[in-house]
């Protein structure tokens, strides 16, 4: 179960990154930035892979919290 955790963790944080990353390529073109969602769109990108982070760091704390 800690593997899925971290496994969760890992993608949330690559997901954030991707969203950071894809927010400063768009950035360049400003009109098709606020065409496809702006900023709400990285936010939301965000807060999914923050989802994903805090269920995987839940997944590691239960398995290491539960006897066996």
């Amino acid at each position: 179960m800690a593997l899925f955790g971290l496994f969760a963790v890992l993608l949330g944080v690559g997901g954030i990154f991707g969203a950071l990353r894809r927010r400063r390529g768009r950035a360049a073109y400003p009109e098709t930035y606020a065409a496809t969602g702006g900023v709400v769109y990285t936010g939301v990108q965000v807060g999914c892979a923050g989802v994903l982070i805090l269920g995987g760091v839940t997944l590691i704390v239960l398995a290491l919290f539960t006897p066996r």
